[in-house]
């Protein structure tokens, strides 16, 4: 039977692989906005969400955060910073509506805590869940065939190894679970919901520095996220890849006095999955690579294959740049601005934000500025709540 979601179907681009018209789809780019934001583009992976930041702190920095100090949510950028928190244990709690100028019920939640075994490692866990909300199908012939809520989930377990005080490593162990189909039938194959197991690697480095006489510390930070199994919803069918991820960054705390600090903050993003080749009107490749490949060719040939050359490899990165200034530990202003190729997906926005501290408790709040005509994620808010306690063995 051929079904189709009225009202919100442009919105899950990234999910054509539930959009029943004869056939499953999952790397052909088609017109509409993916789930993490984006315009199409000939990149294109399953569960996208989980390109999508949860944390407010990291959000009002314009999605910067692989290189600054850590806190709760570290776990969604790069799991190594867990070993240099200070606290022995802590949770967070974010919440995000999302592309509630499209659509009014889609959400991000993400739940994260951690604990510090010893004063060298820590271990963590995270759920992160997104839920696209409530969809009418209705069969060919316009019936109603009842409402149906699709959501996605991810659930990850963390470990994190500093080495001396400078240098940490941590890995994340990860469950995906893609229900976005309500069992119905296409092409003559039941649908199901779709799991895959992946991991993160990440590394941080931190160092003290003087800069114009004032006391410094200058980071390095790298995160590989989403390496993992082919994600496929009908047995026997096609798979696809995740969104398997690199990000690294830099950043700079500069500490101006005992009330005064700023942090500045530069990440680079690039997906390491096959842009889509150039083909020709039978089918055949004319420009680019097959993207039938496994998971490890197609990491190491994401630097090479896109059907542009080098230019448009580099068209590929994205750049988010932030900006955090915390008055005596307690209060925070933050801003950046994210920008991605207009031809790679075209997210450009800036962002604002701000924190709060009082004793164990955090709370983060972020904006995002766009214009509603260009951007699915103008006026996109989030929240964050953190609780830390105890100090580090």
């Amino acid at each position: 039977m051929k079904v189709r979601y009225l009202g919100k179907s442009f919105v899950f681009m990234a999910f054509a692989a539930i959009l029943f018209a004869g056939k499953i789809y999952g790397q052909e780019v088609r017109p509409g906005t993916q789930s993490n934001g984006s315009q199409s583009n000939n990149i294109a992976t399953a569960v996208p969400f989980m390109l999508i930041t949860p944390d407010a702190r990291a959000g009002g920095m314009g999605e910067a955060g692989v290189a600054v100090a850590p806190d709760a949510n570290t776990l969604a950028i790069n799991p190594s910073k867990l070993a240099f928190l200070e606290q022995q244990y802590g949770f967070a709690v974010s919440y995000s509506p999302w592309l509630k100028s499209l659509v009014p019920d889609i959400n991000l939640a993400y739940l994260s805590g951690f604990y510090k075994t010893d004063n060298e490692s820590a271990i963590g866990a995270s759920l992160r869940y997104f839920s696209l909300g409530q969809i009418q199908l209705v069969d060919q012939y316009q019936q109603d065939m009842g409402i149906y809520n699709p959501n996605e989930l991810a659930f990850d377990a963390t470990y994190s190894h500093r080495f001396g005080d400078s240098f940490s490593l941590g890995s994340s162990l990860r469950f995906i679970y893609s229900k976005l189909s309500s069992g119905q039938f296409s092409a003559g194959q039941q649908t199901k919901a779709g799991t895959a197991l992946a991991m993160d690697i990440s590394a941080f480095y931190k160092k003290p520095t003087i800069f114009l006489n004032k006391d410094a510390i200058f980071s390095l930070g790298g995160a590989i996220s989403n390496i993992g199994s082919k994600m496929s919803y009908v047995d026997g069918g096609d798979s696809y890849f995740l969104p398997t991820n690199l990000k690294i960054g830099a950043a700079t705390t500069f500490i101006i006095d005992d009330y005064n600090q700023f942090t500045v903050a530069l990440d680079f993003n690039k997906l390491l999955v096959p842009t889509e080749p150039v083909r020709d009107e039978s089918g055949k490749i004319v420009q680019g690579r097959d993207p039938d490949r496994s998971v490890p060719a197609a990491i190491f040939g994401s630097f090479s294959d896109a059907p542009g050359g080098f230019s448009e490899e580099l068209k590929e990165v994205s750049v988010a740049a932030g900006l955090e200034y915390w008055y005596d530990q307690q209060f925070a202003l933050r801003g950046g601005y994210f920008y991605e190729s207009p031809n790679k997906g075209n997210r450009r926005y800036l962002t604002l934000g701000a924190g709060l501290k009082y004793n164990i408790f955090n709370i983060d709040f972020a904006y995002l500025l766009a214009n509603p005509q260009k951007s699915p994620l103008a006026n996109t808010l989030r929240f964050t709540l953190l609780f830390n306690f105890g100090n580090s063995k």
